[in-house]
């Protein structure tokens, strides 16, 4: 599988863009472990085109991470447009464009999934967006608004005219949001489609790297994209059977890597996701005090002790 000039080779496993999860460290511990592309935290067009401090810090990239995307979104043309020509200075690999978001703060206000009700406008951002810049432009969506306007099969065909040269699909429409199941069948009609000459990418309820494999012998889709199930566990993304310790290993060194590139606070703050999410704590008796300790605890010294008591319960 080829997106421009970058080859990934055959069925390819993408970590996908998350607002406060996908910094540097943590794409950085999937890369390790395998993912064939990671993506930054999707970023807001409109803020970049105002300079705003936070957004732009997003446009942070290493070459250890490559092949990277960086994701925007925005319901303005201009907007979208000029923010893909500040991307393209910050030097990813793809710059990816964000019609799939379904949060109300995002979809709400018409940009993310938003977008899907108003195909014409998000056809022109896409049209323009292509015409603006060299890098690769690929798109990521769903597949549709709701159950009643399905129209996932119709669009690719669309986008791709626009000049993608990569199409992510979400399993789901906005309405769902992330719940029900993902339901893949339109994902591999779009696939199967004799017109469809563009990668095309599916995403929705992989958990795993054998469900990556089911949906590549099932859908025939060229790469799978993880989400929610990457949450504390980057080493998803690899067939090594790690033990226990060696995961806690890697968790406590997301959290020194955060720590490092933020602050004590803040860098607890952003890896408490990871470590309420990590199955690794799973079926540990009687854990809830310990799950409520480690969540609260607001001290790196605290929070290490935390986890190594825990370590050493089950050592």
């Amino acid at each position: 599988m080829t997106i421009g000039s970058i080859d990934f080779g055959p069925r390819p496993v993408f970590l996908a863009p998350m607002e406060d999860v996908t910094d540097v460290g943590f794409r950085l511990l999937c890369k390790r472990f395998g993912a064939s592309m990671v993506y930054t935290e999707f970023v807001s067009a409109e803020a970049l085109v105002r300079d705003v401090k936070s957004t732009v810090s997003k446009l942070s990239i290493s070459d250890e991470e490559r092949p990277v995307g960086i994701q925007i979104y925005g319901r303005d043309t201009d907007a979208m447009v000029e923010a893909a020509r500040i991307v393209e200075q910050a030097g990813p690999d793809v710059i990816d464009l964000n019609f799939g978001c379904p949060v109300k703060k995002v979809a709400g206000k018409g940009a993310g999934a938003g977008m899907l009700q108003d195909i014409p406008k998000m056809l022109d951002i896409t049209r323009q967006v292509v015409r603006a810049v060299s890098l690769p432009v690929t798109v990521k969506t769903r597949l549709g608004w709701n159950s009643e306007q399905l129209v996932i099969t119709t669009l690719a065909e669309q986008l791709q005219d626009c000049g993608i040269q990569a199409l992510t699909i979400h399993g789901r429409t906005r309405a769902q949001m992330y719940t029900g199941q993902a339901d893949w069948t339109l994902i591999g009609e779009v696939k199967r489609n004799p017109r469809i000459h563009i990668p095309i990418i599916g995403n929705g309820d992989v958990c795993s790297l054998d469900d990556a494999d089911e949906r590549f012998d099932q859908y025939g889709v060229d790469a799978v994209m993880i989400g929610r199930a990457t949450f504390g566990c980057p080493w998803i993304f690899s067939r090594e059977q790690l033990s226990f310790n060696q995961k806690l290993d890697i968790l406590e060194e997301l959290l020194d890597i955060n720590v490092k590139r933020i602050d004590e606070q803040r860098g607890i703050i952003h890896t408490r996701r990871h470590l309420a999410a990590t199955p690794i704590f799973k079926g540990i008796p009687n854990f809830r005090p310990t799950r409520i300790a480690m969540l609260r605890a607001t001290h790196m010294d605290e929070l290490l002790s935390i986890l190594e008591q825990t370590r050493s319960l089950l050592g």
